[in-house]
């Protein structure tokens, strides 16, 4: 028998593994020996094209490729589909930082089609990048079947999506206050606000002395565009001023507020009164609608104010938010208007993205409405039939509800249901250039001054409407990323045309995110399937923590913690990095990497080396698989071994099947150093020596062996199929690869 190496040296073996599995053709569930197994699907969550991928990355892909490798072994008809993300704003944002670091330039100094040239070669070369980082890892995907949010396939889909639900009056073009992002010249979505805490004056102060109730704001700039103050109607204090009107000199500003009750108002915070500024807070401007407030704008874009008068010695017009609250404060002082100031912490509103601290604006967007009445078209939805009215966030809370979304770990629906609960009209519109154009086109007629509104999944031909299609303009906005990759599950299986592969592999199996984009994109896929489809997306969420650093930090720039994992990969083999990252690491709960857990699993990996090493070397004739498969026990060293490798195979079985792989990984780890190397390995050094014995002995080294092979080898794909690969050299197994072999079965 051949010998092996004293160790095992990843990097002599990987790329020729990597490039067999390819070369089988066995990511392909096409090209599998049993064509006809159930189906079990997994659609990566795409990486965003805005560089390379991180460990968070590696330990996500490394618990998807375990789930695929275990259910292909078990004869399953196994597709695990890859994509990237354009991430719209992200990209854009990357791209112009380095544009402006490197060239001192702005996107406007290129121009909309030059800047999209730029975006679009960093978008494809950061592509690359991660896909031989996902290959590195050993990720079984079907590259055949490869997606990226912002090819043609999937932006047919997205138009035909806008376009049926704009259809159906559930996208709509509204005036709304929304989330501005000053720095980044976009609105954002109430997800990607990342808030901040820090100090801010509290100030209590009236409009002006006949005023007759004082207000507290940490904003006292934007109260020159405050038109109500509102009490709450049980409220004694207030009573006999609701109903009435005044006329005053807001630092030099002419406002004109009335006194409204409204019970949203808490009557014990502060002074139990509530200044309204109708354009500049979203839960102002529902009071406003409420009341048929006039909304009056008085910051812009570019958080400048855009009133003032120099009438009290101060003019706001033209001058930064901050500056004018200064202003404010000094002209209330000089007044004597303000009668507390109180030092608070505050939850200040930033964009993910830019860093910029959020203004609330009202402009005109595009929503998608989440409480408007649909009808159902086809539904596959158990308790819902086709034919009935729902509106969005009854689908996306009924599906979870009624079990047929299974939320792993549970305590997440809790998480889910809330923020259905408290979720607003979806705004839809970013002002930025790169991303899926909204299809919808306007024109104006010059004679009657009348615009046509055109949506449509092509541009409007010259035969549509009054004119000629010359004078048809696309609007300049672009889609959130979120309305693209939710989706995500069925545009890469070619919806919107009806294909084999969405009849055969939708709705998915398993989707396996962070738990940090359960409402930015696992949500608006329940909600997109089950507008579109009349499906459910997938029948679990398998949620996963935040890899941290062994002090329990965030991985950042600047704590320079950073970590690479194809460096780690480079160092301790693929194998020991990705057992190192799902060992202890249940779903739900942040996992913390230490590089010695990688080493520590490397030493594992050379421990199943040496096991199988000194198999082949106890071997002194040919031996086949029929012979070993079901072997007997003489010593009660072999009764031992054999009766814990059947109440493994059933623990790591139970474990997989439940989504508990850290614990499978660790019944996997005890049962091979401890039972099978230190215990069993050490009796049957006597056992062979003893001719009656040996034979025997034999047989169940190679049968617990390959056995063990099979049930490591969705943690360490690697070096199990190198092993199986000398096995097969000797003639030793019938399956010629590891990844289809048969699954051990209790």
């Amino acid at each position: 028998m051949k010998e092996l190496d004293k160790s095992y040296d990843a990097s002599k073996y990987e790329s020729d593994i990597y490039k067999l599995w390819l070369d089988s053709g066995y990511f392909n569930p096409d090209n599998l020996p049993n064509k006809n197994g159930e189906p079990f699907t997994i659609i990566l969550p795409p990486p965003n094209v805005t560089g390379t991928l991180h460990l968070g990355h590696a330990f996500e892909d490394t618990i998807q490729d375990i789930l695929i490798r275990f259910r292909r072994m078990q004869g399953r008809r196994t597709l695990w589909l890859p994509g990237t993300d354009h991430a719209a704003i992200a990209t854009q944002s990357k791209v112009e930082k380095i544009l402006e670091k490197e060239e001192g330039k702005r996107k406007t100094d290129l121009g909309r089609a030059a800047f999209l040239e730029r975006v679009n070669k960093f978008a494809q070369d950061s592509h690359d990048t991660i896909i031989n980082q996902l290959k590195r890892m050993g990720a079984s995907l079907d590259w055949s079947r490869e997606a990226y949010t912002l090819d043609e396939a999937r932006s047919l889909a997205v138009r035909t999506a806008f376009k049926a639900m704009y259809d159906d009056g559930l996208i709509y073009r509204d005036y709304k206050v929304v989330n501005w992002d000053p720095k980044g010249q976009t609105v954002i979505s109430d997800d990607e606000i990342i808030y901040q805490e820090r100090e801010a004056v509290l100030y209590t102060f009236k409009y002006s002395k006949d005023f007759p109730i004082a207000i507290s704001t940490t904003r006292p700039e934007t109260k020159v565009g405050d038109t109500a103050v509102a009490v709450h109607p049980d409220d004694e204090r207030y009573k006999e001023f609701v109903g009435k009107e005044y006329d005053i000199a807001f630092a030099g500003v002419p406002i004109h507020i009335k006194v409204i009750a409204d019970e949203s108002v808490d009557k014990e915070f502060g002074t139990g009164a509530l200044g309204v500024t109708p354009a500049h807070s979203t839960i102002d401007a529902e009071i406003a609608q409420r009341h048929n407030l006039e909304t009056k704008p008085v910051i812009n874009e570019f958080a400048r104010m855009t009133v003032g008068s120099d009438q009290a010695g101060v003019d706001l017009k033209g001058k930064k938010t901050t500056e004018a609250r200064e202003m404010v404060v000094a002209w209330l002082k000089a007044n004597e208007l303000i009668e507390k100031e109180e030092v608070i912490k505050q939850n200040v509103s930033t964009a993910e993205r830019s860093g910029g601290i959020i203004e609330p604006l009202p402009k005109i967007q595009w929503f998608l409405a989440v409480n408007k009445p649909f009808l159902v078209r086809d539904s596959k939805i158990k308790g819902i039939k086709t034919g009935q009215e729902v509106t969005l966030k009854q689908l996306m809370r009924h599906v979870v509800q009624s079990g047929q979304i299974e939320i792993i770990p549970e305590h997440f629906s809790k998480t889910y249901f809330h923020w259905i609960d408290n979720l607003r009209d979806w705004c839809i519109s970013r002002q930025l250039w790169f991303g899926h154009q909204i299809p919808v086109w306007y024109r104006t007629d010059n004679s009657t001054g009348m615009t046509d509104e055109y949506c449509g999944i092509e541009a409007p031909d010259k035969n549509a409407g009054r004119n000629n299609a010359n004078e048809w303009v696309q609007d300049e906005d672009t889609l959130d990323t979120w309305f693209s990759s939710g989706l995500w599950t069925f545009s890469t299986l070619g919806w919107p045309n009806q294909t084999e592969d969405l009849k055969s592999f939708h709705p998915t199996s398993v989707i396996a995110p962070g738990y940090e984009i359960l409402f930015f994109w696992v949500a608006r896929m329940i909600l997109m399937t089950g507008y579109h489809l009349g499906q459910i997306p997938f029948q679990r969420i398998y949620l996963h923590g935040i890899v941290r650093d062994k002090q329990g930090r965030k991985f950042s720039k600047s704590l320079n913690n950073g970590i690479d994992p194809i460096e780690m990969a480079d160092k301790y083999g693929t194998d020991a990095l990705r057992l190192a990252l799902v060992f202890n690491a249940a779903a739900g709960n942040d996992t913390l990497f230490d590089e010695q857990k990688v080493k520590g699993m490397k030493h594992f990996g050379n421990k199943l080396w040496n096991i199988t090493r000194y198999a082949l070397l106890s071997l002194d004739e040919a031996i086949t698989e029929d012979q070993y498969k079901s072997p007997q026990a003489i010593t009660e060293a072999d009764r031992i071994i054999l009766e814990q490798l059947t109440s493994t195979i059933k623990a790591v079985n139970e474990h997989l099947e439940k989504f508990r792989l850290h614990e499978a990984a660790q019944s996997l780890y005890d049962f091979v150093w401890r039972d099978f190397a230190d215990v069993y390995i050490e009796a049957s050094k006597a056992q062979l020596a003893d001719q009656e014995q040996k034979q025997n002995t034999q047989l169940i080294l190679l049968h617990v062996l390959t056995t063990s092979l099979k049930l490591l080898h969705p943690y360490m794909p690697f070096l199990t199929e190198v092993l199986w690969q000398e096995l097969t050299s000797e003639g030793l197994v019938n399956e010629k690869q590891l990844m289809v072999a048969h699954w051990p079965e209790q």
